[in-house]
């Protein structure tokens, strides 16, 4: 099945391209002919072959055709709320028979893009060895993208998996996130547990985690190697309260960027809210380190989470293709629009194979019955093998999938 096509009945069955609106005062032309052409330009975009490229050998439309779709309809808020829309209509669509009770929980990770040295934002990736920008997904537990942004390496993983839990705008309700060791920190931690979340993460460097007594004078003599030096301070919790407060009211009605906020306290380690907000972290975490260590259940529980977001940064790399899957642009702009669209069309991806999988499971009930709670438990519609995403883009508006 060709890539194209998955997008093109997407949007036929739910109709995103009707958040993309013109920014000039009217429209010109028809709509059946924008919608043709905003498919072609985002397939370009969201697989980095470049909407030239998808226009070689099509005489209807030209290059000059797309160039001007892309330039009047395509920008970051218009993609946005396209995906919100492609969102609630999985969630809608999708059956619990198969896919089970939908959860309130989620993972997140971030991944490097390649990106040109010559490219003003582009930075050396000190984790890959190598230059690039950084992309932070929010991944639900059925494989579908609720948020992405677009980082530079250097900056925090702590803020971009807070900002993506409190602003992601889909209608998907959310309480608990997967993450790897640089999701987290101690402030992380306590903005979590402030803000309603359960900050789940897999340490690489379990070993070197710390535990920290309640009150000075506990003595626990079998945990002496793992129990921190000092215990927690308490005083300076309840001293600093209102002001925590203040910085987890800030970042939950966004009047203050959640990066600016944390490479505040990072700059100013004496900053007296900073050392409250680490007394606090290291209450939860060390809360956190104890059920995880005695729950084997929770440990497969965020190693299947995470196991989501491996999945979606391995069909990340076969949809963005094009250019060797290098970001070219130099504007911030550009880049969003870039990571917006391989999130569209995986997002329509998940939404077809969902609907696919649930016609061949109903339609063959002696196949359902033979499933197994753990083969349903691996059923993942983010699967790619049997797409095309190359050749001609030869788009038929009037031919369907048989769903």
């Amino acid at each position: 099945m060709n890539l194209i096509d998955f997008i093109k009945e997407t949007d036929l069955r739910t109709g995103f391209s009707d958040t993309f609106q013109s920014l000039a005062t009217h429209e010109r032309l028809d709509r059946n002919e924008i919608q043709k052409r905003l498919i072609l330009c985002l397939y370009g975009i969201g697989t980095n072959t470049g909407i030239k490229r998808v226009v070689s050998g099509n005489e209807q439309i030209s290059y000059r055709d797309l160039l001007y779709v892309k330039r009047k309809y395509i920008h970051a808020e218009n993609l946005r709320a396209a995906n919100r829309k492609i969102i609630h209509a999985v969630l809608t669509e999708r059956n619990p028979k198969i896919w089970g009770q939908g959860t309130t929980s989620c993972s997140s990770d971030s991944t490097r893009v390649v990106a040109y040295d010559q490219n003003l934002r582009t930075q050396w990736f000190p984790r890959y060895r190598g230059p690039g920008v950084s992309v932070y997904w929010h991944i639900e537990e059925k494989s579908m993208c609720i948020y992405s942004q677009v980082n530079t390496p250097n900056s925090s993983e702590v803020a971009a998996m807070l900002h993506g839990l409190l602003h992601h705008a889909s209608d998907k309700p959310i309480d608990r996130n997967y993450v790897d060791t640089h999701g987290q920190s101690n402030v992380g931690f306590a903005f979590c547990h402030l803000l309603g979340f359960d900050l789940l993460p897999r340490f690489k460097n379990i070993h070197d985690q710390k535990l920290y007594k309640a009150l000075p004078g506990e003595a626990y003599e079998n945990l002496a190697p793992v129990i921190g030096k000092r215990s927690i301070n308490w005083e300076l919790i309840s001293r600093q309260y209102n002001e925590i407060v203040k910085y987890a009211t800030a970042l939950r009605v966004n009047t203050a960027d959640t990066e600016s906020i944390l490479k505040q306290f990072t700059k100013n380690s004496s900053h007296p809210t900073f050392q409250a907000l680490q007394e606090l972290g290291k209450v939860i975490k060390t809360m956190f380190l104890c059920d995880y260590f005695m729950s084997e259940e929770l440990r497969k529980e965020i190693h299947s989470g995470l196991n989501i977001v491996e999945n979606w940064h391995s069909a990340s790399d076969f949809v963005f293709y094009g250019q060797g899957g290098e970001i070219r642009h130099n504007q911030l702009e550009e880049q969003e629009i870039a990571m917006l669209s391989l999130q569209l069309i995986q997002n329509c991806m998940v939404y077809i194979n969902t609907l696919q999988i649930q016609q061949v499971l109903l339609q063959s009930e002696c196949l359902y019955k033979r499933l197994e709670k753990e083969d349903l438990r691996a059923l993942t519609p983010m699967m790619y093998a049997h797409i095309n995403p190359y050749g001609e883009f030869n788009l038929d508006m009037n031919k369907r999938m048989d769903l």
